[in-house]
């Protein structure tokens, strides 16, 4: 699988990061001496927790190569590591994770295993984007199954998002207290196209790769047709893209 793109990531910077604004803002009551932000991408979510928490230590951590020489052009003075959630070592106060575990797989262990990296007292927060019902994401996989264009055997990322009365339980086993939510974003863009553009390096990605260029231009064009169909025009001019995320924030 290709490595992820820092630059599309980024030209949604503010609505990505909104998300991991809102998750940090509840844990500001805490005093974490050490923190790590997993899937940290390109810097932005750890610079939040960086603003929030000035006297603490902080480490960003992804597996990504792009996004963490992004991170660390970005924001100097932040510590980033190339490292997988999967072999996390160390110990934390605060463990905080934005729009990442949905892509590693079988959460009923892998929550347990970040919880047993937390110091007594210590927090684990995260988001999971929840939006497979948007129109947009039903679309492209309605799209990507048309067999003119060969893509139903790519593999795609792992998922492993589960439904939040199944966090519910899992939550029950491994932490002494926790909270759960959720929020639908409603976020104007300038055009259909940017709706294209906010999936393009991240769900389009894997097809786009097995594609080519030319082709992957037809897929997009084809995409941006259907959507222009579905989505309206707001009295704005902008057309508005739905995203529900699910959060909690564990305690050990």
């Amino acid at each position: 699988m290709a490595d992820w793109n820092a630059n599309q990531y980024l030209k949604f910077n503010n609505q990505r990061t909104r998300p991991a604004v809102d998750l940090a803002m509840r844990v500001t009551n805490r005093d974490p001496k050490t923190i790590v932000d997993i899937g940290c991408g390109p810097g932005n979510s750890t610079a939040v927790l960086k603003q929030i928490f000035p006297g603490a230590e902080i480490i960003g951590i992804d597996n990504s190569p792009s996004m963490i020489e992004r991170a660390r052009k970005e924001h100097p003075d932040i510590a980033f590591h190339l490292c997988d959630a999967l072999v996390l070592e160390g110990k934390y106060d605060l463990i905080f994770s934005n729009a990442c575990l949905q892509w590693i797989p079988n959460h009923s262990a892998l929550i347990p295993a970040l919880m047993e990296r937390l110091n007594d007292g210590g927090v684990l927060a995260v988001q999971i984007p929840m939006n497979g019902d948007e129109p947009l994401f039903r679309l492209i996989g309605e799209v990507a199954d048309e067999p003119k264009w060969g893509l139903r055997d790519i593999p795609m990322p792992a998922n492993g998002t589960l439904t939040p009365p199944e966090y519910y339980d899992i939550l029950t086993g491994c932490s002494s207290d926790f909270d759960i939510w959720e929020i639908k974003y409603y976020h104007p863009l300038a055009e259909h196209k940017a709706l294209v553009d906010w999936v393009k390096g991240t769900r389009l990605r894997p097809y786009l790769n097995a594609l080519g260029d030319k082709r992957g231009a037809e897929f997009e064009n084809e995409i941006l047709d259907k959507v222009k169909e579905i989505y309206p025009v707001r009295k704005s001019g902008e057309v508005v893209l739905g995203f529900r995320r699910f959060f909690f924030m564990a305690e050990k």
